[in-house]
């Protein structure tokens, strides 16, 4: 039997050979073609090198015609894709698996709607909710963002890249391939540096909309939340108040009425009134009552397709960005006129016309401020986190630049000037009404969940807290702007019905049926109440449909910040002055800014008029010179930012309410101040998240310090842009010698502007003043440092020239570590006014320089292949030479900007004092870089003059 199974086995292990070996074949097979594909690879490598050596003019071509053709591939490709897979709509548009078509939802009766959506008036639940998340996407819509690689293409195209595109055909087609290939190093730094930097203020915006999201009140598992108005799915039940921007399309609930803007959906400028059952649309406002709604539509399947959106683009340009960008053209058509010459006088003189018009393009780019764009919206992105941190949010990135110029705030007093926290005092009784009577009557016209300090101050002074049990609120009319006043309609215990109301005193006592006969003994309480610093809040009642009856008038104190006298001092000495605006009394508002020290010029706002109505030039002066105004509605706070700004006056105006918005808007610099509603946050430049106005100060303080960083590297590129243009020509002009060659003038450009970009970051001191854009002075101090620059150049290549007889290969180099040495020494001299040494630079800045030079050296000395060597004695001379010339020059800086001011030309404002001594720690600075919170021990402020902070 063992006999007979041996032949078996041997039967079954010849298949099992056989594959084996066939795996082996296989893996032979496979390693020999990737043999021969490797040395396909080398073969062709070393033809393509042997090709550029021969025929590189052909190769170029090639490579340029096979980019073009990959770009259009990828294109077609990109296209085809996008027609033949639609993006879904179940994200961020809120389409998918809509319950009913949103017509239908819009009109049906309320209670089919709720059917419709599986809703109540008690709201959905969490896990509900969550699924209907899932289901319908976020309530927003899907931003269209440009593509990341188009994005960085699109650096590739334009009137600079285009001029460097051609400098590294030219320099292919003449065989200068050490230009080749630098020049095409230049071209992909600057497209890769403003790829970046600007992805990265791009992340900084996202970061500053996500903190301003809107925020939403739905019921969830019946009780009140506050979501992000994204996470809205329908069948949520929202509540809606004065000022808010509705997050959603929604059916209201309520047989409350209330008015609803709009005009940014419509274009109608009225109103209009809603009752229960209508419709409301998403990024209309709230502007009178109080309501809940079902939402019936989220994301892209509400009526006009989109959500409020709070943060919006900014598409124009500011003062000062109008002002950087003019000195970038004067330098462009500078450029152009000398390099024209430079072509000229080559040609004339017979040189090789492709090796001078490469040369002309490489200077054209070197002198073009290709950085500044990124300069730009690097300082704006560093500045934009700065103020996050202190607690303001940058809506609208030009309005940090226009804060620099501000010299009037105009203020709120509630909770600017000061700390929002009411408290009742002693109250005035009418017709033997109690204190404790007349607290509850005013408690019944009040609400807890509205948050509102006036309320919640009332509702505090209730001595015994279960004293409203006994009643039942069946109407609620909270408070708006036009009637100021709250009303409610009660039901006691025994079922007896009667009104309550409760605002501003004057108003009240206009609804009473006795007024007249209580007017004087009422007026002399408010006096006295005003007198002492206290609000006066007027209280009345009304038994069924009988007439109102002023029960007496509350006395409620709201104490100054502790920090508020403090902060308008140091606005007055940096030459903004505060104007109080307030709705209080007159009496009220001179007794607070007497504590304030802010004079007790107070105007009433009833004597203002508003702005349809011409001024007299002592009504101006009037608005002017005012400390402040007081009794003032909305209207008068656009008015009075339209007679200020019409007289020259850059102004900042504070706000909180939905009538604020008009206002906010007006202003050069619009603030919505800690818990303004949606709509004032939506109209405002920057929304502070802390009450008071120390952050608002902080934010001109930062303003000012990004305006002093701008106006150094204005200076620093005008006259930088001087020294190199005007330093050639003459060299070629007059000495017929190219100081320079074009893969030294590519090599400056790279390290000039990768030094550059640090000056966002640095330390800067700034006026006591508000500051102005002066062209003058600006060209002024670049034009003196940009001529005295290519002196000293000549200096230098007379002792290279005459005195150690370089070879002008040699001589090419020194020249080139002359510009760049001394090109990054005018830094130092650009960003102070007093001497280098007055202002110490952020360690960032330093060591951009630093770094940036060291590169430059070791390429002087050794060569790098790139220009010819110089060595360590010639290039220690340069670095004497130019430290000498820098030593030199900074006096002549300083007699320069001693003239410039006798002629009046850099002239300090009005009341400016000298520079604040205080600068950005580099702790702070690096926060701001990274993203991180800022260490308080870590930040360290400098000894300041006693006029300063």
């Amino acid at each position: 039997m063992s006999n007979a199974a041996v032949p078996t086995a041997s039967a079954g292990a010849g298949p099992a050979t056989d594959a084996l070996s066939a795996v082996g074949a296989a893996v032979r097979q496979l390693a020999l073609a990737l043999q021969e594909l490797a040395a396909a690879v080398w073969h062709g490598t070393a033809g393509a090198g042997q090709l550029m050596l021969q025929q590189p003019t052909t190769l170029i071509a090639g490579m340029a015609i096979g980019m073009i053709a990959a770009a259009l591939l990828w294109l077609a490709v990109s296209l085809a894709r996008r027609s033949t897979h639609p993006q879904p709509h179940s994200k961020n548009s809120g389409t998918a698996g809509a319950p009913k078509a949103k017509s239908d939802l819009q009109t049906l009766p309320i209670d089919q709607v709720e059917k419709q959506l599986n809703s109540s008036p008690d709201g959905l639940t969490q896990d509900e909710s969550n699924k209907r998340l899932a289901q319908y996407g976020p309530n927003e819509i899907e931003e269209k963002k440009t593509n990341a690689l188009l994005k960085l293409l699109s650096y590739f195209w334009g009137p600079i890249p285009w001029m460097i595109e051609v400098a590294v055909v030219l320099s292919g087609v003449v065989r200068h391939w050490p230009d080749f290939f630098i020049i095409l190093l230049l071209l992909i730094a600057n497209a890769t540096i403003g790829f970046w930097e600007e992805r990265q203020a791009g992340n900084a915006i996202d970061a500053l909309r996500a903190k301003l999201a809107i925020k939403a009140r739905v019921k969830r598992d019946g009780k009140w939340v506050t979501p992000t108005a994204k996470d809205l799915v329908p069948g949520d039940v929202i509540r809606l108040r004065l000022g808010d921007i509705v997050p959603a399309d929604a059916r209201l609930l309520d047989k409350d009425d209330i008015s609803v803007d709009q005009s940014a959906l419509t274009g109608e400028s009225l109103p209009a009134s809603k009752t229960f059952g209508d419709a409301v649309f998403s990024g209309s406002v709230i502007r009178r009552g109080e309501v809940s709604a079902l939402v019936y539509a989220t994301g892209g399947n509400t009526y006009f397709g989109k959500t409020a959106e709070l943060v919006q683009s900014a598409v124009t340009k500011s003062h000062f960005q109008k002002s950087v960008l003019r000195i970038g053209n004067y330098l462009i058509l500078l450029a152009v006129v000398l390099v024209s010459v430079i072509i000229s006088v080559g040609i004339y003189r017979g040189e090789p016309v492709l090796t001078v018009l490469q040369f002309a393009l490489v200077l054209t780019v070197a002198a073009i401020p290709v950085a500044m764009p990124t300069v730009l919206s690097v300082t704006m992105a560093v500045g934009a986190r700065l103020l996050a941190k202190k607690q303001a949010i940058v809506s609208k990135l030009v309005a940090i630049e226009e804060l620099a110029g501000v010299d009037v705030l105009c203020a709120d007093k509630t909770g600017t000037l000061t700390q929002n926290k009411l408290t009742l005092g002693d109250p005035f009784c009418l017709d033997n009404v109690t204190p404790d009577q007349l607290i509850l009557a005013a408690a019944l016209a009040s609400r807890s969940d509205n948050d509102d300090t006036i309320d919640l101050a009332v509702l505090g002074g209730l001595k015994d807290k279960d004293a409203l049990k006994p009643f039942c609120i069946e109407h609620f009319q909270p408070f708006d702007p036009v009637h100021k006043r709250t009303e409610a309609t009660v039901k006691a215990a025994d079922g007896t019905r009667f009104k309550v109301t409760k605002g501003a005193p004057q108003v009240i006592q206009k609804m009473s049926a006795h007024s007249a006969s209580v007017k004087d003994a009422v007026d002399t309480a408010v006096d006295d109440f005003a007198k002492r610093g206290f609000r006066a809040l007027g209280v009345a009642r009304a038994d069924g449909d009988g007439d109102w009856q002023l029960l007496g008038v509350l006395a409620l104190f709201d104490p100054p910040r502790d920090d508020a006298k403090s902060t308008v001092a140091t606005a007055a000495a940096m030459g903004v002055k505060i104007k109080m605006v307030t709705g209080d009394a007159l009496a009220i508002a001179k007794e607070t800014a007497k504590t304030l020290g802010m004079g007790t010029n107070i105007l009433d706002g009833a004597g203002l008029g508003n702005s349809k109505s011409e001024e007299t030039d002592a009504e101006i002066k009037s608005v002017e010179d005012a400390d402040g105004f007081a009794q003032v509605f909305p209207e008068h706070k656009f008015h009075i930012v339209d007679i200020l700004q019409k007289h020259d006056h850059i102004v900042g105006m504070t706000g909180d309410g939905v009538n604020d918005a008009p206002a906010l808007k007006k202003a050069d610099c619009g603030f919505a101040v800690s818990g303004a509603t949606d709509a004032a946050r939506a109209a405002a430049s920057i929304v502070l998240v802390m009450p008071g106005l120390s952050v608002i100060i902080d934010a001109i303080k930062e303003s000012r310090r990004i305006f002093q960083r701008m106006n150094s590297y204005a200076i620093y590129r005008i006259a930088e842009t001087l020294r190199v243009l005007i330093f050639m020509t003459l060299a070629i002009l007059f000495f017929r010698f190219y100081p320079l060659t074009a893969i030294m003038i590519v090599m400056l450009a790279l390290l000039n502007d990768g030094a550059i970009l640090s000056i966002a970051y640095d330390n800067v001191r700034y006026r006591n003043a508000p500051e102005v854009w002066n062209m003058r002075l600006v060209l002024g101090i670049a034009t003196v440092l940009g001529l005295v620059g290519p002196a000293a150049a000549f200096g230098l290549f007379y002792i290279g020239d005459r005195i150690f007889k370089l070879g002008h290969p040699q001589l090419q180099t020194m020249m080139y570590l002359m510009l760049s040495v001394a090109g990054h020494l005018t830094i130092f001299q650009a960003r102070t006014r007093g001497p280098w040494w007055s202002n110490r630079p952020a360690w960032i800045l330093l060591g951009a320089v630093c770094g940036t030079q060291i590169v430059a050296t070791l390429v002087a000395v050794y060569g790098a292949g790139l220009v010819a060597p110089l060595g360590w004695t010639y290039a220690g001379l340069v670095w004497a030479y130019a430290f000498a010339c820098f030593l030199i020059t900074d006096p002549v800086k300083l007699i320069a900007y001693m003239v410039l001011d006798s002629t009046g030309v850099g002239s300090k404002p009005a009341g400016a004092e000298p520079f604040v001594a205080r600068a950005i720690d580099e702790a702070e600075l690096s926060s701001a870089v990274a993203g991180s919170p800022v260490d308080k021990d870590a930040v360290r402020p400098v000894p300041v003059p006693k006029a300063a902070e």
